[in-house]
């Protein structure tokens, strides 16, 4: 086995196992939400699933942008049957393992890789530019200042270092078929490399042109590792997390609420619906809504990590567009960055964050307590700007609902807290005494006692 082999094989295993540990965290702290069980037929789900995550379909709203992101998209997944093929090198010893096996179909298959990375190329500089240069506005957000806006820029950058790695590979392998077709197996001709190569390297020494193949080989595979370790701390775990996202998505119509049975059943007594419940005041009052990311369900958890931060969500949001705090992504940034925080804790396992009232006992979810929560994260005056009008999960490119969040924590400031708005408590003092928004002296079906009942 040649010292190569067993360089690769070496940083491939220390690779992938840090990828698996970082993936097994970013997992543990989705399960961390409470149960919340996803009903509906899995044939809406999976035709959501080609239609939203496999086609973008959403992206296409705004087209300009949706077919350069088409570009890099596509160009990603097909690039992926080369890295097939570059890991076997790799590991085996080979050269174009695919390259005499699959014929024909392997120049067309190259040939389509090309050509969707030149695509891909172009589609990167012109995000760099609208980011750096034309400075989009959506990207731009106060909650965008610092590590997101350098983490998206640090994505593209990796994606023109993947560009470079394929071409030097390919315009220098194009060149080294002609010296030594014994050790360089015939790719046929090929859409860039066949022009790009001689127009760059000819009349380098054989030597050379080996050193700038196994180079952009090197490069190509060692940004994939990167990213593949990289990925669990990025916006980017969307790549893989859009797709389950979509699948789970809550089948429910936009704008009807969860539940609460407790709730409803007061209001039902109180207005005479049903029959007293008979609940002592003794009892305990049950928690509502969300103060942490445990009382979020496993689905909303799961939307944090999906988050692109895009921004097409604050940026057709009434309250953000007429100057108030609220941004929906921010909303999902910030319950991403407090989950991080928990779980990082919770992995500690340090006695300090575990409750007064579990004093002695080993840190758990269940036990967990440092202190803070998501209205750590989240003011109030963020949540009381929502309108509930939906448009930022209509917009959302891969089905996020930023309602559900700011709606739980809303709750539990309102029922839980006694909290809220103080142009808010007349309201809610009116639907309790007189089961009426408004504040009227009469009861809310008092005029039905005037009707004419004979």
């Amino acid at each position: 086995m040649a010292i190569s082999q067993i360089i690769f094989i070496l940083i491939s295993l220390v690779v992938f196992s840090l990828a698996f540990v970082q993936f097994g965290f970013v997992i543990r702290n989705i399960r961390l939400g409470r149960p919340e069980k996803i009903v509906g037929h899995t044939g809406w789900r999976w035709k959501n699933v080609l239609l939203v995550a496999f086609g973008q379909k959403k992206m296409f709203k705004r087209w300009i942008p949706a077919i350069f992101h088409f570009f890099i998209y596509t160009a990603f997944l097909l690039t992926q049957i080369e890295l097939i093929e570059i890991l076997i090198d790799g590991a085996g010893g080979y050269h174009r393992f695919f390259a005499d096996k699959m014929g024909g179909f392997y120049t067309f298959l190259i040939n389509f890789i090309e050509i969707l990375s030149v695509l891909a190329f172009v589609a990167t500089v012109i995000f760099l530019w609208r980011r750096n240069v034309l400075k989009v506005p959506r990207f731009f957000n106060a909650e965008m200042k610092g590590w997101p806006q350098l983490d998206g820029n640090l994505i593209l950058i990796g994606e023109l270092l993947l560009i470079i790695g394929i071409f030097s590979m390919n315009g220098a392998d194009v060149l080294l078929q002609q010296i030594d077709p014994a050790n360089y197996p015939d790719t046929g001709t090929l859409a860039i490399s066949s022009w790009l190569g001689p127009s760059l390297f000819e009349g380098l020494d054989s030597n050379f042109l080996h050193i700038i193949e196994r180079g952009g080989w090197w490069l190509h595979i060692m940004v994939v590792f990167g990213f593949l370790t990289y990925l669990p701390h990025s916006k980017h775990l969307h790549i893989f997390f859009a797709f389950p996202n979509v699948y789970f998505t809550r089948r429910r119509s936009r704008g009807e609420m969860e539940n609460m049975p407790e709730i409803m059943n007061e209001v039902k007594s109180m207005m005479g619906l049903v029959e007293d419940t008979g609940a002592e005041m003794g009892e305990d009052i049950p928690q509502f809504g969300a103060k942490d990311v445990f009382d979020l369900s496993w689905k909303t958890l799961l939307e944090s990590y999906t988050c692109t931060e895009c921004g097409r969500c604050t940026s057709v949001c009434p309250a953000n567009t007429t100057g108030k705090k609220l941004s929906p992504r921010k909303v999902m940034m910030d319950i991403r960055d407090r989950l991080d925080e928990v779980g990082k804790n919770l992995k500690s396992g340090k006695p300090e964050f575990v409750s007064q009232d579990s004093t002695g006992a080993k840190l758990s979810a269940q036990n967990y307590d440092d202190g803070k929560s998501l209205f750590d994260y989240i003011s109030s005056e963020e949540l009381y700007a929502c309108t509930t009008c939906n448009a930022c999960v209509e917009s959302c490119p891969v089905l996020i609902n930023p309602l559900e969040p700011i709606l739980a924590m809303r709750r539990y400031d309102i029922l839980t807290n006694s909290a809220g708005p103080g142009d808010w408590l007349p309201m809610f003092n009116s639907v309790e005494n007189s089961g009426s928004v408004w504040q009227m002296p009469d009861e809310r079906a008092a005029w039905t006692k005037e009707l004419d009942t004979d």
